[in-house]
């Protein structure tokens, strides 16, 4: 993933944390304090919802671009064998965990999962992990879904992450 200023265009496939995947409609012109400002128009799924994200400015809204069919399999290898300190402290590790979920980096995400997952065989999860636990994979399977263009279920498959009900 590149950290350099990138441009958008129509029909290009994004992510902006917390909506999920999305697709970039075009460029609208708003104004706002008195200047007019461009902004990328970003739609997702169901057509109800859409954001607008500043040209000028998009990473510091947090507009990347979607994973690709080759990134995939990084994240599924991060996923699987991932690894991070996480702090003993419930606060400390709340927080943490907080940042990283909001962050939208599908890296960070997936050895978030991993950690997690790794700490829930061991020795179970406290609810408010494995609530945070849940939505990373939901997360990922959000993303790897809609670059791949499979169901969220072939997804999870994909994620092996195990039963079903760890998603819901």
């Amino acid at each position: 993933m590149k950290d350099s200023p990138k441009s958008f265009k129509s029909g290009d496939q994004v992510v902006l944390p917390p909506y999920g995947v999305g697709i970039v409609s075009g460029t609208t012109t708003k104004t706002v304090a008195g200047a007019d400002l461009k902004y990328y128009e970003v739609q997702f799924p169901n057509g109800t919802s859409r954001a607008y994200v500043p040209v000028h400015a998009p990473l510091e809204a947090g507009l990347r671009p979607a994973l690709t069919g080759e990134e995939v399999q990084s994240v599924l290898e991060r996923l699987a064998h991932g690894r991070i300190t996480l702090p003993k402290q419930w606060a400390a590790r709340h927080r943490k965990v907080t940042d990283i979920l909001t962050s939208g980096d599908p890296y960070q995400i997936a050895t978030l999962a991993s950690e997690l997952r790794r700490w829930d065989l061991e020795r179970g999860l406290p609810d408010l992990d494995r609530q945070a636990y849940r939505r990373a994979l939901r997360l990922l399977a959000g993303e790897i879904s809609a670059v791949l263009g499979i169901t969220a279920q072939e997804a999870r498959q994909m994620m092996d992450a195990g039963d079903e009900d760890e998603l819901n």
